[in-house]
């Protein structure tokens, strides 16, 4: 049955389709922080491994609160590798694996792109579709993306 909550069909599929490419980007992400928990080397290895690590766990909520907030307006979340790929802002390199400081900063600039699609998403949610709740879900989202970036751009400095 199709959720009643003051929201048109069609404002709906629009969002669901909104936050399945959050969700794919979230994923790519997450797989993406992964790699580099397992790979990074160096210098600071044992405080970039944990790092990383404390970054794809809080990931791994994410893209749980994401696929429930789908399921909420009355869809399917997506959930197979190649939805996740085709939807993803977020680019992989299979078979290459960078530095420390390499890593650093391509997540940085990954959770940045997300922070501007979610910047977007936000606005979209309340102004065209009509989906307030959304919009204050991917504020939270964004935050989280804010905060992980600005502890990424510290490493930088």
């Amino acid at each position: 049955m199709k959720p009643n909550i003051g929201i048109s069909k069609k404002q709906l599929q629009d969002v669901t389709l909104l936050l399945s490419v959050i969700l794919a980007n979230e994923v790519v992400l997450y797989t993406k922080t992964r790699k580099f928990h397992w790979n990074v080397g160096g210098e600071s290895f044992m405080e970039l491994h944990k790092l990383f690590e404390g970054q794809y766990k809080e990931l791994e909520e994410s893209i749980d609160e994401v696929a429930e907030r789908i399921s909420k307006l009355g869809s399917k979340a997506i959930g197979t590798m190649q939805e996740f790929g085709k939807l993803s802002a977020i680019k992989e390199h299979p078979g290459k694996y960078p530095t420390s400081k390499e890593m650093i900063h391509e997540l940085l600039t990954d959770h940045e792109t997300i922070i501007m699609w979610l910047r977007g998403s936000v606005a979209d949610c309340s102004n065209k579709h009509n989906d307030v709740g959304t919009s204050d879900f991917l504020t939270g989202l964004m935050m989280e993306h804010e905060t992980i970036a600005w502890t990424l751009r510290r490493y930088l400095n």
